[in-house]
């Protein structure tokens, strides 16, 4: 088996392998002239992201400056997910995110890692686990999933959690180690921030 065939196995493998490295630098590329885009140029940052991912959904928006291990070539997008700007995307394998999705600035989505033992890690060996982030999510600025994460549908992740752990549907969760705060509710039916009410013609 060669070292590429291993991104999506969960095995150790070298990823400064030739062959890997030639892909990924090819993918770099596209994602380099997508960050130096215009902000009016709405239509080009589309077709590159289009050209970049491996699914992309219909009425997605990101800001650049977007930074990825491969370039978006192992990003999963459903419909209208939306990212702030500095999302950051190790997707040496596969990330999955729901549609209606939404990023603040400075999210990391992790799914690179290296083994704790020190001489593995001198020899630069590296795994890879997918992440999967359900539909309708919000994960607030600077927030860092690492790899093997699954977080369930409508769920909201505080700002500058480390998400370590699954997270499951329709929780409030918070922290590093970021943990369940509270189950969405009533109260957030009336309520949106604080004490302010959810005005009834929307």
């Amino acid at each position: 088996m060669s070292e590429r065939d291993k991104l999506h196995t969960g095995e150790l493998y070298l990823p400064g392998d030739d062959a890997i490295m030639k892909e990924q630098l090819g993918y770099l590329d596209r994602l380099y002239d997508f960050n130096q885009t215009r902000p009016t140029e709405l239509e080009r940052r589309e077709a590159l992201l289009k050209e970049m991912f491996a699914e992309i959904g219909e009425d997605c928006y990101i800001e650049p400056p977007l930074h990825t291990n491969m370039g978006g070539h192992h990003v999963h997008f459903g419909n209208h997910v939306y990212a702030n700007f500095n999302l950051t995307l190790v997707d040496d394998t596969h990330i999955y995110v729901g549609d209606g999705t939404m990023f603040a600035p400075n999210v990391v989505i992790a799914t690179a890692a290296h083994p704790i033992l020190p001489p593995l890690r001198a020899q630069a060996y590296q795994y890879n686990m997918p992440v999967h982030i359900g539909k309708n999510c919000w994960l607030g600025a600077g927030a860092i999933v690492l790899p093997g994460v699954t977080i369930g549908d409508n769920t909201v992740i505080g700002a500058g959690s480390v998400v370590t752990k699954d997270i499951p549907a329709n929780v409030v969760a918070v922290g590093n180690p970021c943990r369940v705060l509270r189950e969405i509710g009533e109260h957030d039916a009336l309520y949106y921030y604080k004490d302010r009410k959810i005005p009834e013609k929307l």
